[in-house]
C-alpha cells in the first residue's frame, strides 16, 4: 500500500502528541485516574515506542496515526467506503514492537487513530456509500488490523466531511458499539477541535453515542500560541458544555517550531 512520508508529514495531528486525562466529575474514576497519551507514527521519522519515556505510575496510551479508508492506487487518492488501510510507519511500529512494548510496560495500551487530515497532500474526507456498507466494511477491516497488531482501542480523527452530522454519528457510533460488543476493542476516543463543522459532527456523535466513547482528545493545541491561561480555562469550560459528562483531555503544545511536530501534555485534576 502506498503510504508516504509526504502524506504523513502533511497531516494535522503530530507524530508525538501527548495527553493526560481531565476527568469530568460525573464520570466514574478508574483505578489510576492519570492518563498520558502519545500519537506516534505519522511523520515517518523512525520514532520507536522505546524512544518515548514511559512513566510506570500512569496509564500510558500510544495511538498509531493513522489508518484511513482511502486508497493511493488511484490519483488522486480515493475513499474506500470503510475499508481501512495502514498509513502509520508500520515498518518501524510493527506488530512485534507493539507486543514488546506492552510486555515490558504493563501500564501501556496501544490504539489506532482513524482519519487524519491528508493523503498525499490531498484532504481526507469522511465519505460513505451507505451507513450499512460503511459500518460493515469498517468493522471487518479494522477488526483485522486490531487483531494483527494486538491493539486495545480506536481513536476517531476525521476532520473534513462529505456526510451530514447524523450520518457521521450513526456510522462511528455503530462502529464503536459493534467493536466493543464483539470484544475487539476496550476503549474509544474522539479528537475534535474548535471548528464549527467539526463540532457539529462530533457533538452529534456525542449526543447519540456518548455512552460508548471513553475519552475526548480535544485539540486545544489548535488555538493560538498566544492563548493565555484564562483563555485556555475558558476554552476547556466550553468543551465541558459541548460534551457534557465526557472525559475531556486537556492538552498543550511543547514545540511551536514546526506545527507538524507538536507535542502535548496535560495535567490531571
Amino acid at each position: 500500500m502506498g503510504s508516504s512520508t509526504k502524506l504523513l508529514a502533511a497531516a494535522l495531528l503530530p507524530a508525538l502528541l501527548m495527553m493526560m486525562a481531565f476527568h469530568a466529575p460525573t464520570m466514574a474514576a478508574a483505578a489510576n485516574p492519570n492518563l498520558f497519551r502519545d500519537y506516534i507514527g505519522a511523520i515517518y521519522n523512525g520514532v520507536k515506542f522505546t524512544d518515548v519515556p514511559i512513566n510506570p505510575k500512569v496509564r500510558f496510551d500510544f495511538i498509531l496515526a493513522f489508518v484511513i479508508d482511502y486508497t493511493t492506487a488511484t490519483e488522486p487518492p480515493s475513499p474506500t467506503d470503510g475499508q481501512f488501510n495502514i498509513f502509520w510507519q508500520n515498518t518501524v511500529l510493527t506488530s512485534s514492537a507493539v507486543a514488546s512494548i506492552k510486555r515490558s510496560n504493563p501500564n501501556v495500551r496501544v490504539a489506532v487513530s482513524l482519519g487524519g487530515a491528508t493523503v498525499n497532500d490531498r484532504p481526507v474526507f469522511f465519505n460513505i456509500t451507505s451507513v450499512d456498507s460503511w459500518v460493515r466494511n469498517a468493522v471487518t477491516s479494522l477488526t483485522a488490523i486490531v487483531t494483527e497488531y494486538n491493539l486495545d482501542g480506536i481513536d476517531i480523527d476525521y476532520e473534513q466531511f462529505q456526510a451530514d452530522p447524523d450520518t457521521f454519528a450513526d456510522c462511528i457510533g455503530r462502529l464503536v458499539t459493534t467493536m466493543k460488543s464483539n470484544g475487539v476493542i476496550k476503549f474509544a476516543s474522539i479528537a475534535p477541535y474548535d471548528n464549527a463543522d467539526v463540532q457539529r459532527h462530533y457533538q452529534a456523535l456525542w449526543r447519540k453515542y456518548g455512552a460508548v466513547i471513553d475519552y475526548i482528545n480535544f485539540q486545544f493545541y489548535a488555538y493560538s500560541a498566544s492563548t493565555t491561561v484564562a483563555q485556555y480555562v475558558n476554552f476547556f469550560d466550553n468543551q465541558i458544555v459541548n460534551y457534557p459528562g465526557g472525559n475531556i483531555l486537556a492538552s498543550f503544545t511543547t514545540n511551536r517550531c514546526d506545527p507538524k511536530l507538536r507535542r502535548q501534555d496535560s495535567r490531571d485534576t
